[in-house]
This record gives structure tokens, sequence and C-alpha cells, in this order.
């Protein structure tokens, strides 16, 4: 049974939040947001599969149609944008296992690994570790605050200095941490990590540069444990015609590392654990479309779907006016 909580806006402007189960949904009555339902478990010191149970369904919901109306947002926000942020693990994920004995053959014959290879290796041997244990570290990489994020139809913007705007279908982590700085995950949600692989392939040393892009969530917060295994589908539109479409694995048994560890070594920093703020992490994926060669153009659309979500995460590519800043002098 996939339980799932999404954020809902109606034409007139009011929220109200959405409870899914399997096929069926409601409007939850005295609820208007995900955020305020985190924050009513924390005080009953409960989950939020528990906490929701203390809210009246309302009207029944077809998920469908609020998402084709464009009603459905991200499954998280925050009214200050700054009290959300964004971050990302890389190189997490075990890709096919031919890609993997590839990256094997490579590393044993190079004299000297770069460094994605030594951290993908090191994760392979150190990222699972035994309960109770601290395992290797990943890659890390910040995208940005709750401004840069959008939900499952908005455009995702590639600024005009931007090489690339290209799609990475993976899983995220949604997050709140409580008034005694202790995180605790609300679910997972899908999603679109944008980033420019162009800027990236020029020089490893600007991957900071090339995350620093907007990134959308899918409509639905899957609640309860981390999945061990998603199978999903990433696709461009061009118009009335599908120009790449390729599945996607996640899930910690297609993954190099352990969700408990990535958080471990996110959560370690003490300004990440801010009372009262958000947090989406993103996990990492294995299939691009740039892997295979294709350049996105503007008017393109991200689709990226997966079970057990129900609907999909789905976001047009434009191009942000150019814009030239010269700080003045105080």
């Amino acid at each position: 049974m996939a339980t799932r909580l999404l954020q809902h806006q109606a034409p007139s402007g009011a929220r109200s939040v959405i409870l899914a189960v399997d096929d069926e949904a409601w409007l939850l009555q005295g609820s208007s947001s995900i955020r305020a339902l985190a924050q009513d478990a924390l005080a009953r010191r409960q989950s939020l599969l528990e906490t929701v149970q203390h809210y009246a369904k309302g009207a029944s919901v077809d998920l469908a149609a609020a998402f084709s109306a464009g009603e459905l947002l991200a499954p998280i926000d925050h009214e200050d944008p700054a009290h959300l942020l964004m971050t990302g693990t890389g190189l997490t994920h075990l890709g096919s296992a031919e890609g993997r004995d590839k990256m094997h053959k490579q590393a044993l014959q190079a004299e000297t690994l770069t460094d994605s290879m030594r951290i993908f290796l090191e994760g392979l041997e150190g990222g699972k570790p035994a309960p109770g244990q601290i395992g290797q570290q990943p890659e890390w990489f910040y995208k940005g605050d709750g401004s840069q994020l959008l939900g499952p139809h908005q455009p995702l913007d590639m600024p005009a200095f931007a090489q690339d705007g290209g799609e990475e279908p993976e899983l995220a982590g949604i997050y709140i941490i409580d008034a005694d700085g202790k995180p605790w995950r609300l679910g997972f949600a899908l999603a679109n990590e944008f980033s420019d692989h162009v800027t990236e392939r020029h020089n490893y040393l600007w991957l900071a540069h090339s995350k620093l892009r907007k990134a959308a969530l899918g409509p639905e917060l899957l609640l309860g444990p981390s999945p061990a295994h998603i199978e999903g589908t990433s696709r461009i539109r061009r118009g009335n015609e599908v120009i790449w479409e390729k599945p996607f694995l996640s899930g910690e048994a297609n993954m190099s590392h352990s969700i408990a560890n990535l958080e471990h070594h996110h959560f370690k920093y003490a300004l990440f654990r801010r009372p009262g703020d958000l947090h989406v992490h993103f996990f990492g994926t294995a299939t691009l479309s740039f892997s295979d060669g294709v350049s996105a153009q503007e008017g393109d659309v991200f689709e990226i779907s997966a079970a057990p979500f129900t609907l999909p995460v789905s976001n047009p590519l434009t191009r942000m006016a150019e814009t030239r800043i010269s700080p003045g002098v105080l």
C-alpha cells in the first residue's frame, strides 16, 4: 500500500493537502500544507502516517485531473525560501552491470584514477556500512534555496550563460529540523535534479557551478521507509515526438550508498540542523540523456515517472534573459 501526501492549490488560490492511498485520494480537512502537518506530527511525537489519521477525509479527488489542470504543487515548500535548502549527492548509483564492469576495467588499467572514479570505487567499498557504523562520505553539492524549487509543471529556466540544460531523474528525501536540531525525514519525492552537464564536463572543478540550477519535484510525497527498488522512465518530448527515452533505476538496491549513510554525511554538519529548516536532498542517478549525446532545446519537456508514484514530474525547458551584475560600492 503506497501512501502519499500532495499539496493542492485551487483556482481561487486556496491551498489544501491531499491524502492518497493506492488509487484513492481525498482532501484532508483542516490542513493547508505538508509542512504544517509535519509540525503537527512533531508536536504529537508521531509519524506523518499516524498524524494524518487525526484529520477527517473530505471530498475525493481525481489526481489525474488535478495534475492536468496544474493544481498540484511541489510536495514541500516554505513561506520564507531561505529556510528551505536544496543539496545532493552524486556518484551514488551502480548503473547497469555492463557499465560497472567497464568502470572497473578502466580503473584497473588506469595508472592514475580520476577523482570521480576514486569516489565511485570508495562508495562501492564503503557506502553501505553495518548498522551503527559510519561509511565512506559521498560527493556532495549545493543547489540553492527554496526559491529554486519548482513543482511538477513549472518551467526549468536555465540561465542565459548556461551551456546546457539536462535532466537528472532521481529520488529526493524531504526533511524537517525539529526544535532540538534533530532532522526528521518526511518522505521521498520523484525529482528532476536539473544540471549543466557541458559545464561540468569541461572541468570537474566546475561541478559546483553546474549544479546551481533550479530543480523540480513531482507532486507526491511518499511516506514510509526508503524504497529498496525503484524502476522508472525518463523521456524528452519535443512537440508531439519523444526524442529520447530510457529506463532508470533507483532505491537502495541499485545504489552504492545506503540512504542512511548519505543522510549522515549531510546532517553531520551543524549548519544543516537549524531548527525549523526544511531540506530537499537529491540522492543521485545513473541515467542521463546527455550521456547518449542528446542536447535538449528550449521548449523540450522533461518527463520522469516511476512507480509507486502515480504522477510524473514534467517540466519544459526555457532560458532566462541575460543579466550582467556589477555590484555598487557603498
